[in-house]
């Protein structure tokens, strides 16, 4: 595996996986701590020194390295929704967006950031807004969208050491899961609230494609495809509730 691949790998997974956004500094100084012990830059007894919390990243960063292989699938069950199929409201309305990236239900300041512009461009271009800012507007009206990151497959670093040990000839797969939320509220209605569920599968080693899933060229189109399409997801479910306006 490519150094520029090695950190794009990690990078996404320290923003968009399931590490604890408290714990993601001291993660992203391993990644790079371990990638130099590889390359016989630095020892590993000062890797190990960075605390408690490198050993089972070590484990899972040593099977990247060792089976030099991972990838990533979007999977196949939550497709996108084009915008011709939103049902557009007459008159449209202003509307004020916020948008938050989420880690096990705790705000992930990171991943917010890296993916807000793109989420409020799609807002942008659904057309079911003659408006979208991300300060209040006239009329009230607010649409809050999350999308939280949940575990699905608990046990990755014990996959992980499985597949290391033997070199990639056993492979493992490991799944994250992905909770959109959308909440909308116009003036003194009800809120309606929309949710969609999506997941990214990575496989290390030997390991067979996960069926119904779409290989992504990199971790990043992985990240951006599952957030495209669930966010469309949401949206369209908004825009066909009999009290959206």
């Amino acid at each position: 595996m490519s150094y520029a691949n090695y950190l794009s790998w990690g990078k996404i997974q320290l923003l968009f996986g399931t590490v604890p956004p408290g714990k993601q500094d001291a993660i992203e100084k391993l990644i790079n701590a371990f990638y130099q012990f590889h390359q016989g830059v630095i020892c590993m007894k000062n890797v190990m020194n960075m605390g408690v919390l490198s050993c089972r990243w070590i484990v899972f960063l040593s099977v990247l390295l060792l089976t030099g292989c991972a990838n990533m699938y979007v999977d196949s069950s939550t497709r996108e929704v084009a915008t011709a199929e939103f049902k557009k409201p007459d008159p449209l309305h202003a509307v004020q967006a916020l948008f938050e990236f989420q880690t096990k239900g705790v705000s992930n300041a990171r991943a917010t950031d890296h993916l807000k512009a793109r989420v409020i461009d799609q807002i942008k271009s659904s057309g079911l807004f003659s408006e979208v800012s991300e300060n209040p507007v006239d009329g009230g009206a607010l649409l809050s969208i999350t999308l939280n990151n949940v575990p699905i497959t608990d046990n990755a670093f014990s996959k992980g050491f499985a597949t290391g040990m033997t070199f990639g000839l056993v492979g493992s797969q490991v799944t994250d899961g992905y909770v959109c939320t959308a909440r909308y509220v116009n003036g003194g209605a009800p809120a309606i609230v929309a949710q969609a569920r999506h997941a990214i599968h990575t496989t290390v080693g030997n390991a067979s494609a996960p069926s119904n899933a779409t290989k992504a060229a990199n971790p990043n189109e992985a990240v951006t495809l599952m957030t495209h399409q669930i966010i469309s997801n949401v949206l369209n479910d908004l825009s066909h509730a009999s009290q959206f306006k």
